[in-house]
């Protein structure tokens, strides 16, 4: 029956898709070590009033999934200022590098935070981190064939970084971790879910690596 729950048409119909309006005016109203705060006035329709957002302008991230052999993947524990908190983590960091590949990013996070390399990268789910205020876009990686990084190639982590701790988790106890409220960290509830979700068919439907990314900020 057309649009019975699972199919590929009704998965179509809950596709998020651009949606061109027409901008007024923008201002970068704070300029930020890291990231810009920028004000849009803007209309929904043609005969509509302007209205005004502020919003951080993000250059986009990518986070990393590693998964050993043993179905395992590898959390990290990391400090973070603005909650006040210690967070599991998975591997991740801002697209800064101008010109950078994705996956190139990806790999280089995944070797500087986690003193890994991998041999097989799928692309696992691509989301907007807060859109109501920000246009950071992410995309997560599940990383697989996985070997260290030689020691004199290994990067120096300074900083917040330095205090990372690794540990090796079961997905299924990752799983059970997001359910009972243990785990905060958006790119690692998203990648623990989607990769649980994905290992159903044994990864077979998640995207290559290089699969088009339009929502990233350098692709609108």
């Amino acid at each position: 029956m057309p649009g019975t729950p699972g199919t590929p048409q009704a998965a179509r119909k809950v596709s998020d898709a651009p949606s061109p309006r027409r901008l007024l005016s923008t201002e970068k109203v704070y300029e930020g070590r890291i990231w810009d705060v920028v004000s849009d006035s803007f209309q929904l329709s043609d005969s509509g009033d302007a209205l005004t957002r502020d919003y951080i302008d993000h250059p986009g991230a990518v986070a990393v999934l590693p998964m050993n052999e043993a179905g395992e993947i590898l959390l990290l524990k990391q400090y973070r200022h603005p909650v006040g908190m210690d967070l599991w983590e998975i591997p991740a960091g801002l697209l800064d590098v101008e010109g950078e590949n994705f996956v190139v990013g990806a790999a280089r996070e995944l070797a500087e935070e986690a003193d890994l390399a991998a041999g097989t990268w799928n692309v696992l789910a691509d989301f907007f981190n807060s859109p109501g205020s920000s246009s950071e876009a992410i995309r997560i990686y599940l990383a697989r064939g996985l070997v260290e990084v030689p020691h004199h190639e290994r990067h120096e982590r300074t900083d917040e970084e330095a205090e990372i701790e690794f540990h090796w988790i079961a997905l299924d106890d990752a799983v059970a971790a997001v359910l009972e409220g243990k785990l905060h960290n958006p790119s690692a509830v998203v990648g623990i879910l989607a990769a649980a979700a994905a290992r159903a068919d044994g990864f077979a439907r998640l995207r290559p690596a290089d699969a088009p990314w339009p929502a990233h900020p350098s692709q609108r």
